[in-house]
């Protein structure tokens, strides 16, 4: 597992505390009792064949099922503890409603949730991993994306029919905007869509809450720059969304990790719950 992960028998063979000579033959021993070609090997890099791709889907499924059933027999094992960063609106509109399932699938692993600052660069220290709001994430980190988005302008339905159904520069230069602080390129990707890239609001207020955002745009207390997704999933009556514009965003977010946490079973459970989960 550690072979495919890290893509080097040394990485590897380090890890696991053995020589690189060693896992070599424990690699060729393996492919010796399947009959068949794993990897590919070029100078210090390890890749897998497709036959060994085939064989690596087969198999590791049954070993985080063997992991599971131990766990579920054991009355020894001591609980598993996850700190995880999180941004509070993904937090309560894609993570919590689906934690059961997490629970019920892994009773052991209880996590910390951490909605502070800087996630990313805590990842590693007080944080075991994060999900965040990136352009892209430190190439030193394992990354995996877990959305694509579109940059929308919402706000209240009494200020959409103010603002009618085309953009009016004079009109929105009186507005006040509502930027979250993990998005501020999504405002100038908006104005840009729109033809509106010298468009100077009357005031720009910023914000480290995106559940807040949504209920100062539904208050009237100004246009909210956030994404699709974050609307679709307020499902709140009072908001919607102004113009009719296909606005790619500069931000995804990413689950973010050290790629040496993933031998970690806290972090590999969450990791692979939550890719197969498609939060």
């Amino acid at each position: 597992m550690r072979t495919v992960r890290l893509g080097s028998a040394r990485a590897a063979a380090e890890e696991l505390g053995l020589s690189p000579s060693a896992l070599s033959r424990r690699i060729a021993n393996l492919e010796e009792f399947v009959g068949k070609k794993l990897f590919t090997r070029a100078r210090q890099a390890m890749s897998l064949t497709d036959e060994g791709q085939h064989f690596y889907e087969a198999v590791s499924p049954h070993f985080e099922a063997l992991a599971r059933a131990v766990e579920g027999q054991s009355e020894n094992l001591s609980l598993l503890r996850l700190h995880l960063g999180v941004l509070p609106l993904f937090g309560s509109q894609r993570l919590f409603p689906r934690l059961a399932e997490l629970r019920e699938r892994h009773p052991i692993l209880h996590i910390d949730i951490d909605t502070g600052p800087h996630l990313e660069d805590r990842v590693g220290d007080t944080l075991d991993a994060a999900i965040i709001l990136s352009r892209g994430p430190d190439k030193a980190l394992h990354a995996v994306r877990l959305d694509y988005n579109k940059v929308h302008a919402i706000v209240s339905r009494e200020m959409a029919k103010f603002l009618g159904q085309a953009p009016d520069r004079a009109r929105l230069a009186k507005q006040t905007f509502l930027i979250h602080n993990e998005l501020p390129e999504s405002f100038e990707a908006w104005k840009r869509e729109l033809d509106l890239e010298d468009l100077e609001p009357a005031a720009i207020d910023h914000y480290d809450s995106g559940q807040l955002m949504l209920e100062a745009a539904a208050q009237g207390l100004g246009i909210a720059i956030m994404h699709d997704d974050h609307l679709r999933r307020a499902e709140d009556d009072r908001l919607t969304e102004l113009f009719d514009a296909e606005v790619e965003s500069p931000y995804s977010y990413w689950f973010v990790c050290k790629p040496t946490a993933l031998e970690e079973r806290p972090v590999r459970l969450f990791h692979d719950w939550l890719v197969g989960a498609g939060l």
